[in-house]
Parts: structure tokens; sequence; C-alpha cells
């Protein structure tokens, strides 16, 4: 029941990760303690199983033209240092502080996305009902 379980909630965790741009952190992990593994084990999980997902949303998303190259290369390279240095803090953490510290981060994000969320609605409403010319 397990694995299938997991296969099940896979097929979910790609089809939002392809969706959202988002994966181990936010889909996996969550997964992952769903089904009882430690904290330590779920961020350790995500990042392998997150190596698939990558590599078929980039092909996706590059075909569409919308991977901007130039931008990933600099966050992806920027990162390795501190990917690094991140997996020696969660460690180095409880197996109760980091999914405390995992639970934060859900939060920051949710609100974040929130309140942006709210501004572009507001901004929407006060530009006024859109007019579009059609092609000649």
């Amino acid at each position: 029941m397990t694995d299938l379980l997991a296969v099940l909630l896979g097929l979910l965790a790609g089809t939002a990760s392809a969706m959202f741009g988002v994966g181990g952190g936010l889909i996996f992990v969550p997964t992952l303690i769903l089904l009882d593994k430690s904290p330590h084990v779920a961020v350790a999980t995500s990042l392998a199983a997150m190596v698939p997902v990558i590599i078929m949303g980039s092909y996706r998303q590059t075909t569409y033209g919308a991977v901007r190259w130039r931008d990933a290369s600099l966050i992806g390279i920027a990162s390795v240092p501190t990917a690094y240095l991140g997996a020696l803090l969660a460690d180095a953490l409880s197996e109760d502080a980091l999914r405390r510290a995992f639970g934060v981060l859900l939060l920051a994000v949710a609100v974040q996305m929130a309140v942006r969320a709210l501004r572009a609605g507001r901004a929407e409403a006060s530009e006024g009902p859109r007019t579009e010319t059609p092609p000649a």
C-alpha cells in the first residue's frame, strides 16, 4: 500500500511541480513525511527524486521558449556552494527542528504568494476592463 500511495503522490507531485515550478521543498518533502519518512530522509530523497522531474520539466519549458538559460545558469552556479552548506545545516538539526524549520518555510512561501496574488488582483481591478484589438 505504501508503494502505491508513493506512486500516486509522485504522480500528483510531478504534475504540480511541472505546472508551478516547485519541487522537492514544497511538494516531495511533505509527501514523504506523509509516508512516515523522517525529515532528513524526506529532504535527501526529494533531492534525488527531483532529477527526472527537472530534466523533463526543463525540456518541456525549453520547447515553449520559457527558460531563460542565462538566469538559470547564474542561479544554479550560485546555489552549489550554499546547497552544500544547507545540507550540512540540515544534518546538524534534530528531526523536530528540521520539521519546524520546514513548516516555517512553507508558511512564509504561502504568505508571500498570497500577498502577491492580492496585489495583482488590486492592480487589475484598478485598471478597469481590458479591451483587446483583434488582429488584422
